[in-house]
């Protein structure tokens, strides 16, 4: 069995908001083809952004990291992510960090300037490999600063001698801290060896800091290689990039304050994760209703299972229903194998779900031979998909119950005032006060809420608002 080690690299400095959208499912994929994997997630608890929040507001900057890196994992458990098989904290691995930087400036590939380290880059003349820049591009103030007392301005500190107020660890260079890019180098190398499979993070830290981990590692060690270097795109918000500088930015708790964790996870998975996403309500109504079609669909299903025998033969399920789950299997394995098109993974599932459908409530599926037995392989189908994708719930009728509550909250309505105005409505009806009924339906609809009527009566169920749709 060969073993895949998975490195994504999460630097936690005030707040984080919707980081690599690649955990959300490479991780599950893998394991679902039989790989053994190693996913290491490291937090950054040292840092300036760290510094300068935990002085502005009088906290300890380790105790900081450590609330950040709780309420993170939170975050992650509450959308259904893998937690990872080593979490590192580079406070935690000052050895090994010093370790590296000894072994660089030994290899002599850094220099010491008043108890500051930096990596000459000069050295290095593979640097920019990743990244397709050359030193020429690198302009001082831009992406480094400017420091008189370097060789080059775009060599970057491996370690920093201690200012005031700051938190240090004693090194041979003196009391300081290590810089930003050493660190992941040094705790990937703890925990997978310098030399693994992935390593993924955001497109922007493409360059400097995966260039500069290249260059580092491989001059802490010549046989440092990193097979498959993977960067998801931005979230945006109108075209922008999402980020805390701008102020442009949710939190993961801000939004599943009003969507379900579900409906946000499918809405990450809906674009490719190299492509940039347009964070809207449009697209989170959207992916919410689609998931509550997803799980009403198979609810419905399941119940109608639960009242038969459910031991199935695969000879008994009617050619047409095994085409249409052999297909399902094919574009799932292929297109996640083809760099994790997820999208066209997701788009997949909608004939099997419509045969589900047809099979539950139209005439003719009704009266399909074996209808039963397709049913329940049908099932089966969608949800091994849905579980390698993480968006198999525990309960599907919990889940449909928690996004009525969502868009019952979005609507600013009750359940109770829903169903008054069912009655009105009915009572209109039974008048004959079409006109009133209508206004009652699209009211409800402009809002979010889709009244179905069928011989039981009428049932209501979370919709796209009227408004939004009209914007799609």
């Amino acid at each position: 069995m060969f073993v895949e080690s998975l490195l994504m690299i999460l630097a936690i400095l005030v707040m984080l908001v919707f980081t690599s959208i690649l955990i959300f499912f490479i991780g599950r994929y893998f394991k679902h083809l039989g790989f053994e994997v190693c996913y290491v997630r490291n937090f950054t608890d040292v840092d300036d952004k760290i510094i300068a929040r935990s002085t502005e507001l009088g906290e300890d900057p380790i105790s900081l990291s450590r609330r950040y890196c709780e309420e993170f994992c939170q975050d992650m458990v509450t959308l259904n992510c893998l937690s990872p098989t080593e979490e590192p904290k580079v406070s935690e691995h000052m050895p090994q960090i010093i370790d590296m930087i000894e072994k660089i400036l030994n290899n002599g590939y850094a220099y010491n300037v008043d108890g500051d380290v930096y990596f000459n880059v000069e050295k290095f003349p593979e640097y920019g490999k990743l990244s397709s820049r050359g030193l020429e591009d690198n302009r001082a103030g831009e992406r480094v600063a400017v420091d008189s007392r370097k060789k080059n301005p775009a060599d970057f500190a491996l370690w920093k001698s201690t200012k005031p107020g700051e938190p240090f660890w004693e090194s041979p260079w003196g009391p300081g801290r290590p810089g930003w890019h050493i660190e992941c180098s040094a705790m990937s190398a703890a925990y997978l060896g310098y030399s693994f499979d992935i390593h993924g993070g955001g497109i922007d830290l493409v360059f400097p800091h995966h260039e500069n981990e290249i260059a580092q590692s491989c001059a802490a060690c010549s046989k440092s290689d990193i097979s498959v270097w993977m960067h998801n795109g931005f979230v945006n918000i109108d075209s922008v990039k999402m980020s805390k500088s701008l102020g442009n930015f949710f939190t993961i708790r801000q939004v599943v304050d009003v969507y379900h964790p579900l409906a946000l996870r499918y809405f990450l998975m809906s674009a490719h994760y190299r492509s940039p996403m347009n964070y809207s309500n449009i697209h989170l109504e959207s992916a919410s209703d689609r998931v509550y079609y997803i799980y009403e669909t198979l609810h419905e299903c399941e119940s109608l299972l639960n009242q038969h025998d459910q031991t199935v033969r695969k000879d008994s399920v009617p050619s047409d229903t095994l085409s249409i789950i052999d297909s399902l299997y094919d574009v799932f394995l292929t297109s996640m194998s083809d760099d994790l098109h997820t999208p066209v993974v997701l788009a997949g599932l909608s004939d099997p779900l419509k045969s589900v459908n047809d099979l539950l409530h139209t005439r003719k599926g009704k009266k399909q031979q074996f209808r039963i037995e397709s049913l329940a392989a049908l099932k089966k189908s969608i949800g091994d998909v849905l579980t390698v994708l993480g968006l198999m719930p525990s309960s599907y009728y919990e889940v449909l119950q928690q996004l009525k509550e969502k868009a019952l909250a979005r609507a600013n309505l009750t359940e109770d005032e829903i169903l008054k105005k069912i009655e009105e409505r009915d009572a209109a009806r039974i008048q004959k006060e079409y006109a009133k009924s209508d206004a009652i339906r699209k009211d409800l609809a402009d809002v979010g809420i889709a009244l179905m009527d069928s011989p039981n009566g009428t049932a209501w169920r979370p919709t796209i608002p009227i408004p939004l749709q009209e914007q799609l």
